[in-house]
């Protein structure tokens, strides 16, 4: 048997520095009014003697709990089978590791998950919210909103009410669409076509926007619904060579659909891009660049939008949040897109 070091007290540091209990409580979980050299001398005395503050007493020095939640409203089976969600939570983990605070994952499987969801953010454990991949009829902004939560979106919310001022970042979805169908066009195609991501998500409505916004009025044959998932893509592809044919160019909504459209054109015999140019969306390097051939994108730093949305809510807490958890007014960020060519158009 090996005996376990006890772990070292506020007692033992304040000895070791040679102050009070209520000095080094004050040090170390952040209160104010200790003169800079008694400090310097609790730091130090801390790092010696390896003492690790309690958080719940932090917490009432504080009234933070250095958590922050991140809500994804999809299954697990969705959010571990994309690489979408790991580049956004990769960029949110480092923002938040590099503030020493937690990151707590929410999962929703379905409306129960939604109420237990909403009722842990009330609960008072996180500081903060961050949220994306919401769908339109998604209850999740209105539980949180009644949380009093701070948060900030992934992405632009689709509610149109006018009552809840929502803080996001989104990348320029309709820009980049309308990028990439313009390039096709360029490319002398004349019968573009475009599938589609979800369309109860601000994302794939935008997108289609964008399609239209060059297209014009398309016939309505050449925009088949999706899903943002391979098998979506590969359905939709189905779908559309049923349709039509003749298409000789497609614009897909994200890289994954695009990977399973692919399949379906190289099954079918059809060359890419020689029969059919295909364009995607967010150049997800371990889709885009093993896709065959390789595909030609609209790029969106996924990565940095988790950074980005952990920075806008890490200040709005550092700010301070009224009652409603809104913390003031804050502009939201927009990112720009930018079309990366590759083989497939």
């Amino acid at each position: 048997m090996t005996e376990t070091a006890s772990r070292p007290t506020l007692e033992a540091v304040a000895a070791r520095a040679g102050v009070s209990r209520a000095t080094v409580s004050r040090v170390v979980n952040g209160g104010d009014g200790v003169r800079e050299p008694l400090v310097e001398r609790v730091r130090r005395a801390v790092e010696e003697l390896g003492y690790v503050p309690n958080q719940a007493a932090r917490s009432l020095v504080t009234r933070r709990h250095d958590a922050v939640a991140v809500v994804i409203a999809e299954p697990e089976t969705r959010v571990f089978a994309d690489p979408f969600f790991a580049l956004q939570l990769r960029g949110i983990s480092k923002e938040l590791t590099a503030h020493d605070s937690q990151l707590v994952l929410l999962l929703t499987e379905g409306r129960d998950d939604h109420a237990r969801v909403g009722r842990y953010l009330a609960g008072g454990h996180v500081d903060g919210a961050l949220v994306f991949s919401l769908h339109l009829d998604d209850p999740l902004p209105g539980l949180i909103h009644g949380a009093g939560v701070p948060t900030v979106f992934g992405g632009r919310p689709g509610w149109g009410d006018g009552v809840r001022e929502a803080v996001y970042v989104d990348c320029d979805n309709r820009g980049g669409a309308r990028e990439a169908v313009r390039h096709l066009a360029g490319l002398g195609r004349t019968r573009i076509a475009h599938i589609t991501g979800a369309l109860d998500q601000t994302s794939a409505v935008d997108r289609l926007e964008g399609f239209r916004d060059v297209m014009g009025d398309v016939d309505p044959t050449l925009v088949v619904t999706g899903d943002f998932t391979p098998a979506g893509g590969e359905r939709a592809m189905r779908e559309l060579l049923e349709r039509r044919p003749d298409v000789d160019a497609v614009f897909v909504a994200n890289d994954l659909s695009a990977s399973g459209a692919l399949r379906v054109l190289r099954e079918q015999g059809r060359r890419v891009p020689d029969d059919v140019a295909v364009i995607g969306f967010d150049d997800m390097l371990p889709v885009a660049e093993q896709t065959d051939p390789a595909l030609t994108t609209v790029r969106q730093d996924i990565e940095e939008m988790g950074r980005l949305m952990t920075r806008l809510l890490l200040s709005r807490l550092d700010r301070g949040a009224g009652e409603d958890g809104s913390g003031g007014t804050r502009p939201s960020v927009v990112l720009p897109t930018t079309l990366v060519r590759r083989a497939s158009a």
